[in-house]
This record gives structure tokens, sequence and C-alpha cells, in this order.
């Protein structure tokens, strides 16, 4: 895979020896690569990530992999807060409200083979792969509900859940009756906690709970599947299932 290295983003800072763990998806919501650009190597602007890639397939690096890229923002992943200094960050010249709405096979091309790049240099497990939306839910939408993480799932680069046997989906669900879970939203919330999402403040906060469950549904469920707890709570049973069978 060759990178156009031409445009250089000024807004990096140290890692300070911080391992990359995550690999993060944006998208631009820009007019054209060109707009993002001159947005992510102004200075002014203080945004950057080390990857742009076209709607052509073309991939920009922006900023070295060993510096820590300014792209997630205010973010939570597993404990994490700083989640600029573990991750790789990869915007996708596309915008939901512009010419550039659409996500091209030679987009997603090369992103799968820019995360396969990624992935094996670090080591980096396919739960880690992340869309913003994931580790900030609460003011993040992208890469948007049209992303097609399918696409991953069926090229072994994310994780592809395999479906539950009732035995095993009565187990797991014994072992919350156990615990002295009472209900769905408690299951729910345990999980999203468990997996890596910011749960912290949901319990109290119903708006804030919607927001999580409905990022959480825009890259887990079908689209046209209208967000609820019931669908939530039986993804998140095979997602915990799937997410405690694997390493990576």
């Amino acid at each position: 895979m060759k990178y156009i290295t031409k445009y250089k983003s000024p807004n990096y800072n140290s890692r300070n020896n911080s391992k990359i763990k995550l690999i993060i998806i944006h998208y631009t919501a820009l007019k054209n690569t060109e707009e993002a650009i001159s947005h992510l190597c102004k200075k002014e602007k203080k945004v950057s990530s080390h990857y742009l890639i076209s709607q052509k397939g073309k991939v920009y690096k922006m900023v070295d992999d060993k510096f820590r890229a300014w792209h997630a923002g205010i973010a939570f992943w597993q404990d994490y807060n700083d989640i600029n200094s573990i991750s790789i960050g990869i915007e996708l010249d596309y915008s939901p409200r512009g010419k550039n709405n659409k996500f091209t096979s030679k987009m997603i091309s090369s992103l799968q083979k820019l995360i396969i790049r990624i992935q094996k240099k670090y080591k980096i497990c396919k739960n880690n792969i992340l869309a913003h939306s994931d580790i900030a839910p609460f003011r993040k939408k992208d890469p948007g509900k049209n992303f097609p993480w399918k696409s991953l799932s069926e090229s072994q680069i994310i994780l592809n859940f395999k479906n539950l046997k009732k035995s095993d989906k009565q187990i797991i669900e014994h072992w919350f009756n156990k615990y002295n879970f009472k209900t769905k939203k408690q299951v729910i919330i345990f999980i999203l906690s468990f997996i890596g999402y910011d749960t912290r403040k949901v319990n109290k906060n119903f708006k804030l709970y919607n927001d999580l469950i409905k990022s959480y549904g825009f890259r887990y469920l079908n689209e046209k599947d209208k967000v609820n707890n019931k669908l939530i709570y039986n993804a998140l049973i095979k997602h915990l299932f799937n997410f405690l069978l694997t390493k990576n």
C-alpha cells in the first residue's frame, strides 16, 4: 500500500511511550478530500488524524504513527480517557449531507488494507477497531449508521459474531439472575461497560442512556431495526458471548 505523504499536519504531540491499542474510524463531514486536507493541516484548527482516505481510495498519511494525533477529543474506552495517546485515527472523506455521501468500494478496500496493516504492526485485537461514536457516543455519530461494518466482519477484520445456542443464552442469563440483575436495562449497562463503553452517567440519565444504546444499535443492528431495549439486550448477550470467546 502506497501513502501520499506530501501533506503534513502540525497538530500532534508525544504519545509519552503509550502503547497503540485502538484504531478509530471517523468521517470528515466536509465537502471533499481537498477541504479535509486543508482542515486537518491548519494549526489553528487543532485537529488531525494519522490517515485520510479519499472517495477514490487514495490514502494520505498526515501524522506519523509514533506521534499522538488529535482526532478523538473527549472520549473513553475500557477505562482510558486519553484515547489519542493509545490510538490510530483514520478519517474517511465522507459527509452525510454532501456529494461525497457514499462509502465507495475503493475507499472501503483501502480502509480494509490499512486496518490489516496497522493491526499486524501493533498487534491490535479485533475488538479494538472502533467507531468515533463508540468512544464518544454522547457527542459523535461518525462514521454513521450507513458505514459498512458488515464488510469488515465478513473479511474477518473485526469480530464476526457467532449465533448463540439457546443453551448458551440460558447459561448467561442464569448468571445475571444469580447475581441479582433484575432488569434488561441493568444487564445492558453492565455488558456495555464490560465491552468498554462509557456508562458512568447513564444509570440516572435517560437521555444519555438512549444516546448510548442508539450509538450501539447503529453499529451492531440492522439499520431497518428500530432500536429498543429488547433488540439491544439480545444483541449484547450475543456480543458478550463472542467477546468472552475471543482474544483478538
